[in-house]
């Protein structure tokens, strides 16, 4: 079955309008992005070398993934207790001033990273409180039947903004400066905040019994019994912590490619090109059946595409690779939070999406760190070699470990327990 995504939004007007405050912020994101990634770059490329450059980019994942590790809990359980709603815009507050704050240093002009990356921890600890109450928020604001299709078209946005965003952060850089993209990302993320105001739905779940040390362990026992959602969660953290190339783009523009900054911003929405046409078919025609074995393969596609892009010296070449890349990415982020969203019980989504959460920002941030780390190493080809080939492994071994994952099959929810009997499996666990 077939359904427009417009006539989708028209039916759920406040999933329309978190669906378009979600647009604006992440659009925001991947400018401050690749702003990000380009100045650290360039400064370290003028006073340190390619290498120690590369490395550098990487760090500044690892900068952003350690608030995030010690607070997503803590967000997710928080988000549980109170209005999901609330807690996004308070988090999107935040992000709002570390966008004025690099603006303001990149206007300043100074060459040191101390406190770029004390902006970048302070961003990845708004993120920590963001990510599982906006991700819980979603199935609040349409029916349970409908968020197969809810989550391929809000993976539709996301990708939209990562296409549109690299290019005009790329471009803001090469025709202005730093400063000017960041002031453009901190209206980006107000503007998210007014749209969100006008979301009506009640987002506050209703309040469980028990301190909020005994919540998390509830959401960390539900990811550890149930082999579908673990599997389909540590597939996607190893093969994307080894295979991300994103940490190596900026090496790839200027010395590989050598194509520059517009160049770069083009780079990085390879990605995003395929994904949005992986994600517009599947707001046309949902997955529902073979969903593990299809996951499977896609990584491995990933791994593949991975290879290409390292020995590619032809721009569109590069750009497919990485188009192929963001494909296979998308069906698997599908498969994962399909089967996360449609069986867990609402009562326990935001610790549920916190564990994932972790699991996503593992593979991304830890994934530029892994990458830094190795094209310190190896080189910037050397590392994308390296990531590829660790990508097939990983899921060689997962398709053996997790016969449960490579066994899973529906992804409409018919052969999953219920909400109710999801959370008293739960609490006997406990």
């Amino acid at each position: 079955m077939s359904s427009s995504p417009l006539r989708f939004l028209a039916r759920h007007p406040d999933f329309a309008r978190f669906f378009t405050a979600m647009i604006f912020v992440n659009i925001g994101g991947q400018i401050q992005a690749v702003t990000i990634a380009w100045q650290i770059y360039d400064i370290a490329r003028r006073t340190m070398g390619v290498k120690e450059s590369a490395f550098l980019v990487g760090m500044a994942g690892l900068a952003q993934f350690l608030p995030l590790f010690c607070l997503a809990l803590i967000g997710g359980s928080l988000a549980d207790r109170m209005s999901r709603r609330a807690i996004v815009l308070g988090a999107l507050g935040i992000e709002t001033l570390t966008a004025i704050l690099l603006g303001l240093f990149a206007l300043r002009g100074d060459e040191t990273f101390l406190p770029i990356f004390a902006s970048i921890a302070l961003f990845g600890a708004a993120r920590a409180f963001l990510q599982p109450a906006s991700t819980a928020m979603k199935p609040m604001l349409v029916p349970r039947e409908e968020m197969p299709r809810a989550i391929s078209i809000s993976s539709l946005a996301w990708q939209f903004a990562v296409i549109l965003g690299p290019w005009i952060g790329g471009l803001i850089i090469a025709s202005a400066s730093p400063s000017l993209a960041y002031g453009i990302v901190a209206c980006l993320y107000m503007t998210g905040i007014v749209i969100c105001l006008a979301i009506r739905i009640s987002t506050t779940p209703v309040r469980q019994a028990g301190s909020a040390m005994r919540q998390i362990r509830e959401g960390l026992i539900y990811v550890w019994t149930n082999k579908i959602i673990l599997g389909a969660m540590s597939l996607d953290l190893f093969a994307v912590l080894l295979g991300s190339v994103i940490a190596l783009l900026p090496a790839f523009a200027a010395d590989v490619l050598h194509v520059g900054p517009e160049g770069f911003g083009l780079l990085r929405s390879g990605p995003a090109l395929g994904a949005a046409l992986a994600a517009y078919l599947l707001v046309r025609r949902p997955m529902v059946r073979h969903a593990g074995r299809r996951m499977l393969w896609a990584v491995a596609l990933f791994g593949v595409a991975t290879l290409v892009f390292a020995v590619s010296r032809s721009m569109v070449l590069s750009v497919a690779a990485l188009a192929i890349l963001g494909a296979a990415d998308m069906i698997s982020v599908y498969v994962r939070q399909t089967l996360v969203q449609i069986v867990t019980p609402d009562h326990m989504r935001g610790r549920v999406s916190a564990v994932s959460g972790l699991f996503i920002s593992a593979s991304n941030e830890l994934g530029e760190f892994e990458s830094g780390v190795a094209a310190r190493l190896l080189g910037p080809v050397g590392a994308a070699i390296f990531g590829g080939v660790g990508t097939l492994v990983v899921t060689g071994l997962w398709a053996k470990w997790f016969p449960e994952l490579r066994d899973a099959d529906r992804l409409d929810g018919k052969d999953q327990p219920d909400e109710a009997e999801t959370a008293k499996s739960s609490l006997a666990a406990q």
